[in-house]
């Protein structure tokens, strides 16, 4: 058996001896955490966005009222590094 798959069973048997108090200051614990874990996840997230919006304003115009999804802004990116690529390397 491995020691994760042991260590996991030993919480589970830790968990159950727990008083019911104390199961409710655990569960708190746990909400709270992941009420920070998702703030995170939302700075990180947004983070993400702008990064993927100051890539995609150093493309060539496309329409701007059309949105390109990320993988068309990682697949224009490449296009375009590769084309800058080509015309550095005829001079």
């Amino acid at each position: 058996m491995s020691s994760e798959v042991y260590e996991s069973e030993n919480l589970g048997e830790d968990y159950r001896r727990l008083s019911k108090a104390e199961k409710r200051k655990r569960r708190r614990a746990t909400q709270k955490y992941r009420s920070l874990h998702a703030s995170r996840e939302r700075i990180r997230v947004e983070s993400f966005n702008r990064a993927f919006a100051q890539l995609r304003s150093y493309l060539p115009t496309f329409p701007v009222d059309r949105k390109l999804s990320k993988i068309e802004i990682l697949r224009y990116t490449i296009a375009y590094i590769s084309y800058l690529n080509d015309i550095g390397s005829m001079k």
